[in-house]
Formats: structure tokens, sequence, C-alpha cells
């Protein structure tokens, strides 16, 4: 029976409850919504959903889904029960195997199934089967065990040739082994050679002193690397000095794969593991060793960064105002650039990266593209806010963000790198590039916190002391959690770490209260907890006559920018030192101030009074400024009639041309010569373009202004679907199809999603059985025939099928075939 139909029927036998827990472990089932119960069952049975499915999984279910699928067949349907898998997994018990065969049976990927041919089942013995993709998502190597004899024999035609050979050598000497002449009763000899362990380990006694080493290292994986791995070595020619590799692939132990790749087979690796599939099987996750730290220390920790992070990002927003960084023409900012900003920030240039990053995916500084340069968009909000929300303001959007701002600096095909490209040698991955990009970060983000916080939870003292929890203990807990994903966590996990000390939720090695809040989706607790316990930022500086203001603590955004106009950042630190001198004068002069303002804004956020050699400075520096002024001007606008011009520069309609007049007969506008002119003739006046412009007309943009920046909110990548989707796939689900016999949407051959996954199932069961199918083929006519037809292979969406009644091989394509019927179907 089809394995599709036989979960389809078991879908449709269960209750509302049991439908809706498989919805919330898979919400991808029902996006988009599915017709009917075979289509449901589907796509529980695609390769995507399944491979969606087992990244959900922990360990221990892993391991009892591997070992289901090792010891069963889903094309001659031959189930296991529960005491079969518990036999291969060391330590484990009946009970729990039984109820992880169950959860997996509540995510659909396994089903009940009928005892195996000539088994004698008991009336409470249940046999399962997996879903029919498992092989697929799971790989060639499930449990770290290797392929059998048989199936290396079928595909690996080197090792075919010499497998009748291995054998008669171990035959010759003395192994007892059953003699072959075929490479298949070869393989056959093989594997129920090695298939005990007790006679493996007695084979493995008079093996060189470093053959169990190197086993040991197959442990965990089937293949490995060794050198010229398709030597040839014989048991018949081996001395006393022989080397643990060739007195393995003398006896068939290790199969050569290529010239520089073995495998172990399977029964091989079962027996160094003793009979058993799982030897470290745990339904506890592992307990890491952890340090601790007291909670002020933490505490003081986690406000110290984010006090300084806060710091310089305004000074970054500043930095980035005054002058904008210039983007590569691949993407990104430059080394040069970056340097430049680290040394106007004081600090090196892999913590600008990450602040220049976390500003980017903030919204704090957007890539303008008329310039093709990154700036501070107008009106930016977040300067004016207090700071507890400033900070929730970054983490919101750092959650939610699907860049990863610690790879800047990584080489470009490093660790978590994410291209697909390979690069010359010495490329790294710039800042605001696209290789930062990650789109599996928010989720991967969000569960280290959450992990952090178990952790944190289970390790919590009487006495307030907070774990220390470091990248090794958060990745073990991770692989045990969801081994599926273990790759991702490893790549990304330390940069996670360092971004949220960066963000204060971590501190002095221990996940704060704030990284808690976040963690369980609280974040109006985590503003109370840092509106309670950060300290307000200072309106006031310290002037001292050596012209310098001392900043007591960290300041107010608006009074540290004023002060990076007029006076240069030196140090690094809340504690900063700004030193005035008449370049920094003259900088806050050519923005539009005077001496009296600059004075009065000293006098009012200054502890003191204002020192007179400052005073002086800026006096003098204000005399001698604007004796020559320079200015921006696209067009100008003569006229004889000085009456003319001075109406014209009183006309509110020509405002947008930004009219000066430098001469009693001349304006000067910031528009350009034509645009000027446009506006003048919608005034009545008939002027002359005297300045020749290409014929190209250009768009631009018009005088609104650019949208205010957005406040991120983040919410939590959802895990399961809303409940009015639920009810309203139920209800689909449920409903009667008038005319149809059977009731709800579940019999019949199901919609169209059904029909092709159906159709895909038996044309791999046929290919791997090597079993004739029927074929229903569409011609370029538009005629039907029915054929039968050997599949051999499948792959392009194409076919390729061996013709038994023309005795030709032969590819069609899948879109052609409307209708396909397996061997037990064609049986009278």
């Amino acid at each position: 029976m089809s394995l599709i139909r036989a979960l389809s029927e078991e879908l449709q036998a269960r209750s509302d409850e049991s439908l809706r827990a498989l919805f919330a472990a898979r919400p991808d089932l029902l996006s988009p919504p599915v017709p009917d119960f075979p289509a449901l069952a589907a796509r529980a049975s695609a390769r995507a959903s399944v491979q969606r499915a087992l990244e959900r999984l922990n360990r221990p279910q892993m391991q009892v889904l591997e070992t289901l699928h090792l010891c069963t067949n889903t094309d001659t349907e031959h189930s296991a029960s529960a005491a079969t898998v518990r036999k291969l997994i060391a330590g484990s018990t009946l009970a729990a195997v039984e109820r992880i065969l169950a959860s997996l049976q509540e995510l659909a990927l396994v089903h009940r199934s009928a005892p195996p041919h000539g088994t004698v089942a008991g009336n409470r013995q249940r046999f399962y089967l997996p879903v029919g993709c498992l092989k697929d998502v799971v790989g060639i190597y499930p449990a770290g065990l290797g392929r059998s004899y048989t199936e290396l024999v079928r595909l690996q035609p080197a090792f075919a040739q010499r497998a009748v050979q291995i054998v008669g050598e171990l035959h010759r000497s003395g192994v007892a082994i059953q003699e072959a002449t075929t490479p298949m009763e070869a393989a056959l000899s093989l594997q129920h050679w090695t298939s005990s362990p007790e006679a493996f380990r007695e084979s493995l006694a008079g093996a060189p002193e470093r053959t169990t080493a190197l086993l040991a290292k197959f442990g965990n994986w089937a293949m490995g690397a060794v050198p010229q791995a398709q030597r040839k070595a014989s048991v018949a020619k081996q001395g006393h000095d022989v080397g643990p590799v060739d007195w393995l692939l003398a006896r068939g132990l290790l199969v050569p794969l290529d010239a520089a790749h073995v495998e172990l087979p399977h029964s091989v690796g079962l027996s160094l593991r003793g009979g058993a599939v799982i030897t470290d099987f745990s339904l506890s996750p592992p307990v890491p060793k952890l340090g601790s730290t007291t909670a002020a220390l933490r505490r003081n920790a986690a406000l110290g960064a984010i006090a300084e992070t806060l710091r310089l990002v305004g000074e970054l927003l500043y930095a980035v105002k005054e002058q904008p960084l210039a983007t590569l023409r691949s993407g990104g900012v430059g080394v040069r650039e970056m340097r430049r900003l680290a040394e106007a920030l004081r600090i090196d240039q892999h913590l600008a990266g990450l602040l220049l990053e976390l500003s980017a995916l903030s919204g704090l500084v957007r890539l303008d593209v008329d310039s093709s340069a990154w700036v501070q968009p107008p009106q930016l909000e977040w300067l004016p806010l207090p700071r507890q929300e400033q900070w929730l303001w970054l983490v919101n959007a750092w959650l939610a963000s699907e860049r990863v701002p610690s790879l800047v600096g990584q080489p470009v095909n490093g660790p978590g790198a994410g291209s697909t490209h390979r690069p010359m040698a010495g490329n790294t991955v710039n800042a605001l590039s696209a290789e930062a990009q990650r789109p599996d970060a928010p989720l991967v983000r969000k569960r280290i916190l959450e992990i952090l916080n178990e952790l944190t939870e289970e390790a919590a003292a009487a006495d307030g002391t907070a774990p220390v929890l470091d990248a090794a203990a958060v990745l073990q807990r991770a692989e045990w959690a969801q081994p599926r994903m273990s790759r991702r966590f490893s790549s990304m996990i330390r940069g996670v770490l360092a971004e949220a000390e960066l963000l204060g939720l971590i501190g002095s090695g221990a996940l704060s209260q704030l990284g808690s809040a976040i963690a369980v989706d609280s974040p109006d607790d985590a503003l109370a907890i840092l509106g309670e316990h950060l300290p307000a930022a200072l309106n006031h500086v310290l002037l001292q006559a050596d012209l310098t203001a001392v900043a007591p603590g960290y300041l107010a955004p608006e009074l540290s920018e004023k002060l990076l106009l007029m006076a240069d950042a030196e140090g690094q630190g809340p504690a900063t030192i700004y030193r005035f001198s008449a370049t920094s004068i003259r900088r806050a002069l050519d923005a539009g101030h005077d001496a009296s303002s600059l004075l009065d804004f000293l006098s009012e956020h200054s502890a003191t009074a204002v020192p007179q050699p400052l005073a002086y400075l800026v006096e003098d520096t204000a005399s001698r400024h604007g004796r020559l002024r320079v200015g921006a001007a696209a067009s100008f606008i003569q006229s004889d009639d000085e009456a003319t011009v001075l109406e014209l520069a009183a006309e509110s309609k020509a405002a947008g041309l930004s009219l000066s007049r430098i001469a009693p007969t001349v304006l000067i506008s910031a528009a350009p010569p034509r645009q000027t002119a446009q506006v003048l003739r919608g005034l009545g006046l008939s002027p002359s373009v005297e300045e020749s412009e290409p014929s190209v007309i250009r768009l631009r943009r018009g005088n609104g202004t650019a949208p205010g920046s957005v406040r991120p909110v983040y919410t939590a990548p959802r895990t399961a679907p809303a409940e009015a989707d639920v009810d309203a796939q139920l209800a689909v689900l449920r409903q009667i199809r008038p005319g149809t016999a059977g009731g709800p949407n579940g019999t019949g051959p199901g919609s169209g999603e059904a029909a092709t996954q159906l159709g895909l199932e038996t044309l791999q069961r046929a290919i791997r059985l090597r079993q004739p199918v029927s074929m229903n083929v569409v011609d370029s006519t538009g005629n039907a025939s029915l054929e039968t037809v050997v599949p051999l292979s499948v792959s392009g969406g194409r076919v390729r099928v061996f013709d038994p009644a023309k005795d030709t091989e032969r590819v069609l394509s899948i879109h052609r075939i409307i209708d396909i019927e397996g061997a037990e179907d064609l049986r009278p």
C-alpha cells in the first residue's frame, strides 16, 4: 500500500485536538491550506516539510527515528516495533522508545503499519514505518553508520571487482568466511563475517597496534580521508610491519570510495558499537560545567555595555552625518572608509563594523540611492528618545534582522559567511555587504537566547550568583536540543554571544535580567528594569582652562552632538575629553552658529564658568570668520529691470528656487537652469536659457521631505499558526463532499498536490525495486497511450525508462505522464 495513502487514512482518523497539535508543530502543512487529507499526507511526506520537522527534533527523537529507519524498509513495507528498536539502542527502555515513537507519530513522521510477513505480534505490540522520503532527508549515513556491503558492491565497481579476491584470500588464510564466486556473494560473505561483534573482536586480535585507534575515529561517521585509498593491499603479501590502513583494506573492512576517501561498511560499524546502533542514548540533556559571577558584576557589566553602545552609536550617527560613508562598486563599505570611521570613534575596526551594521539594521543609517553613500536619514526619531527606549529600538531591530554583524571582517567563505561564490585569497566580508546576510539569523538568534535562559534557570543558585555561559556550553545544549541545526548554531554562536554582550543582554559572561526578559518575549519588563538601573544621561560638562571639556559621564545625544560640532573628542569611555581649537570652532561657525550662541550654549551646559581662554578663542575665531563667503548656486537670473528682480525675490511661488539677491539686477537659484526657467514661465514671465544642457531628461525627486524613521517592533519567529487559520483548515478537512462515498475529505485520489506526490512515490519505489509500472503518457499532439515500462532513474523533470516491448531505453518528460500505477496494482 502507498505510504502516502496509509498516512492519509491515519490523519483522517485523528481527532481535531491531534490535528491542532500537528499544525502547531509543523505550521508549513497548512501554508497554503490543503483541500483534503490526501493532500495533507502528501505535504507531510514531502522532503522539504520533513526536513523542517527534523530540525525541531531533539537527539533522543532523532536517534529513535534513525534506528527505526535502519531496521525497516518502506519499499517492501517491512515494519518494526518498539521492542525491535529498543534492542538496537543501548541504555534505552521499552517505555521510553514507545513514548518517543508515539511523539513521532503525532508529528506524522512515522505511522502505524502491519507486522512484517510471518511475524506473530502481540495484542499491544505496535509496528511502525517512517515516511517514505526519510532516507533522502537523513542521508546515506543514518546514525553515522555506513552502507551495507551489498550496496557498496553495487555502487562501487572497483570494490566489486576486488570483493571476490578479498574473500578468497581471507578463506585461504584460515578465516571462517564463506567462499564466493560473484561480487554479490562476496558482499554477503563479508557481511556475515563482520556481523558478529564477538567474532569481529577476535579478528582484530591480530591487527597492528594502531588499528583500534584508527577504527575509533569512525565512531560517529562512516567516511574518512586516507591518502592513496585505492592502493592494492593483499592478505597473502602482508608482512609483520603492515600498517593499520593496509591491514583493513586487505580484509575489506574499509572500502575505498575514491583516491582519497574510504568508508566503513554498516556491519563493521555495528560490530564496533557492540551490535547497537546508538550507544549514547539519554533522555536528559547534558549539564555543562559552568562558572559563576555575582549579580552585581553581571548588572554593572550589562549596564556599562549598554551605556557605551548608546554613546558610540550617537557618535557614529554624527560622524556619518558629517561625512557619509561611500560604498564599493561590489556593495558594502570598504576598508578605507571603515578605518576612517574607526578613527573618528577612537575604537578598533571590528567594533566599528559591528556598530555600523547595528545602526544600519536599525534604520539609523540608510543607503542614499542618489549618492550611493550611507547617510543619516532626516528627522531621525531615535536621537531624542529616552535611553532605555533607544536600547529597545536597537535590540528589536537586532532580533528581527537577517543580517549577522559579527561576520564583518571574516573570510567570505568562512564559517557562516553564507556566500556561494569562491572568493580570492584574503577576501573578507565588508560591512553592509550582501555576504553578511543570513535568512535563518532571527530563528537561530532567538533559539540561542532561549537556551541561555534555560541554562541560567537550571543553574540558578540561592545566593543570587549567576552562571557564566560560554559558547561551548550553549553549543552542547543546542546540539542535544536540535542536532540537525548544530552546524547553524556552531557557525553563529560566538558572534551572537558577542553581539548580545554589546547590547547588554549578557554581562560578565552571564545572561542578564534584561536578556532573560527578552528571551521570554517580555520587552516591557526589560524596559522597566533598564529604566530603574540605567543612570540618566548627563546634560552638563566641566570646562577647563586648557581649552578642554570633560564629560563626567554619558552625555545626552543632543549635548554630545553639539560638542562634537565645536570640539574634537579624545580618549575612550564615558569620561570623554573634548578639545576646543580654532579649527573646531570654525566648524561650528560654518554650520550657522555665531560667537554669542556658542558661548551661551557652553554657559548653559557647563558646571563651571566659561574659562577666559575659551571665550577669547571663540570670539577671536568668530571675528575672523565670514570675511569671504562661499556658497552653492546652480543657476542665475539677470534682468535689466531692478524692480522685476525685487518683485521676483519676494514672490512666494518662487520659494522653491531658494533665490538670493547678490546684486541689484542678479539673483542666484539653487535649481538648475531649465527648472528655474520652468518656474518663471509658470509665473507669467518669458525667460531665455543661456546655458546649454545635454538633451537628456533626468527624473528628479520632489521637494517633499524624506519619510521619517519607523521604530522597529520585534515579533518572535512564528512557530505556530494562528488559531483562525487552524479552524479554517479543519473546517475544510472535515466538510462532507456532495456525491462522494466515504464522508469527509479523505477518500478518493485526492487533489492535484496529492496525485503528484503519489506518482513520484510510485516512480521512485519502482526504481529502487526495479519493478515495472504502467504509465499513461500524452504525446505532443495530445494523444494518450498506456505503456508498461521499467523506470531506471529520475532527475531534472525527466525519467529514463526501459521499454521491454521494444527492448530500448527512452527519456520521458514527467509533465507528460498523467497517471502511474505500480507493479502491485497491475496484478489481476
